[in-house]
């Protein structure tokens, strides 16, 4: 198994999804100027493999491996390292068919990192069991080798060499494993110790409480057996007082049948009564309702000549109304009655001096005609004939006597309408 590419998305200096491609099986080699982010591709490997000694990656902090430690908008970092998996001799235990493998990191700022497994959440041991089976363990102090430490590795101890070789191997596992294990055995043979001990002190106790309850156990099932004995006793003799009382009770089951008939006899009576008296007390609720329905009945009747007598109240009330507007309205047609024949005596007057001025007229006519043509001064200081001054006075008497009668016409015709008027009302 051997790394095909690596996919960083904001983790430290890479701001955005960048893919390192190009990974030799054998050897690689990360070259470049300095200050273009080789160390932290390096960095990112150790940081999907889980790395717990930060320092190594030259960070105090989860949030530090973050692009600009989430200040320029990008809140998480991501790295994905694409495994090819299809040599099976080296495979990781339990990926014996996956032709590659995914295996992901993902840290958020102020929240909590997740691992994934092709797409699929793990946990941290299981991320370190499938490391482990191929012999890459990030948390062995001698899996990184940095600048300044190859003296140091030529310089060590055949025992420190040993576990280093252990560890290429793939043996450290295993002798942590089985550390652990040893520790829990450990931990249970003191406890199996503890617990034979106590074991002999809490059974002597319990054996005397058993003891000691079997003794009550025994007293209990003895008188269980005499209370059962003393019963059948007693049950015994309750059967012979029954049968004594049943000899004694067929003769008062006799009378008894004597009694029932009689009671019977009674119950039917009692039977027919009932039914009358249901029959009686419906035919009386009909009765009721009936009655309650008349009450109803009368009381809308009453309402209605309540009703009824203060309309005709309210009508004599207007009847009365209407009669003293009927007088008053009378008066007021005599008066103008008495207008009427007053101007009736007036439009008299008026045809008699209208006559007397064309009688008049008519003489001035003829006496026109016996008069020379002669000029006069009119009213006005103009020269006029005198016929000419004649017929002047005479068209306007006229004019005057027609606007009277026009006057006394109208006059009459209002009148005439006042009294239609109150003659309707």
């Amino acid at each position: 198994m051997y790394i095909k590419s690596v996919v960083i998305d904001g983790f430290k200096s890479y701001g955005r999804r960048t893919e390192v491609n190009g990974f030799d099986p054998e050897f690689n080699a990360i070259t470049g100027l300095n200050g273009t982010g080789k160390s932290n591709i390096l960095d990112s490997i150790c940081f999907v493999l889980g790395i717990s000694n930060l320092s190594q990656v030259r960070a105090q902090s989860l949030q530090d491996l973050v692009y600009n430690s989430g200040q320029a908008g990008v809140t998480k970092a991501t790295v994905t390292i694409n495994f090819d998996n299809s040599n099976k001799s080296q495979c990781p235990i339990g990926y014996e068919n996956c032709h590659e493998i995914a295996v992901a990191r993902q840290i958020v700022v102020g929240g909590k990192g997740k691992y994934l497994i092709n797409g699929k959440n793990a946990q941290y041991e299981k991320i370190q069991d499938l490391f482990c089976s191929v012999q890459l363990n990030i948390n062995n102090p001698d899996f990184l080798i940095m600048q300044g430490r190859i003296t140091k590795v030529l310089n060590m101890k055949p025992p420190e060499i040993l576990s280093m070789i252990e560890e290429a191997a793939g043996i450290s596992m295993y002798e942590n494993k089985k550390e652990k294990s040893m520790t829990i055995i450990q931990k249970i043979d003191n406890r199996l110790e503890e617990l034979n001990q106590l074991i002999p002190e809490e059974l002597k106790l319990k054996l005397e409480k058993l003891q000691q309850q079997q003794q009550q156990y025994l007293k209990y099932q003895n008188i269980c057996r005499e209370i059962e004995y003393f019963t059948r006793i007693h049950i015994s003799y309750k059967y012979v007082k029954c049968l004594e009382s049943v000899e004694n009770s067929e003769g008062l089951i006799e009378k008894l049948d004597v009694e029932i008939e009689k009671y019977k006899k009674i119950i039917i009576f009692d039977f027919l009564f009932d039914s009358i008296k249901n029959q009686t007390v419906r035919y009386l609720k009909e009765l009721e309702k009936e009655l309650d329905e008349l009450n109803q009945r009368d009381a809308k009747i009453k309402a209605a000549n309540h009703s009824l007598q203060e309309e005709i109240a309210s009508d004599q009330r207007k009847l009365k109304a209407l009669q003293n507007n009927i007088k008053i309205d009378e008066a007021a047609l005599a008066k103008k009655e008495e207008e009427m024949n007053k101007s009736g005596d007036v439009y008299e007057k008026l045809k008699e001096e209208e006559a007397n001025d064309l009688k008049a007229f008519n003489d001035a006519q003829k006496k026109l005609e016996a008069i020379n043509l002669g000029l006069a001064l009119n009213d006005e200081g103009e020269a006029t004939t005198l016929q000419d001054q004649l017929s002047s006075k005479s068209r306007n008497s006229e004019g005057h006597r027609d606007r009277e009668i026009k006057s006394a016409e109208a006059e009459m015709k209002r009148t005439e309408e006042k009294y239609k008027k109150s003659s309707a009302n």
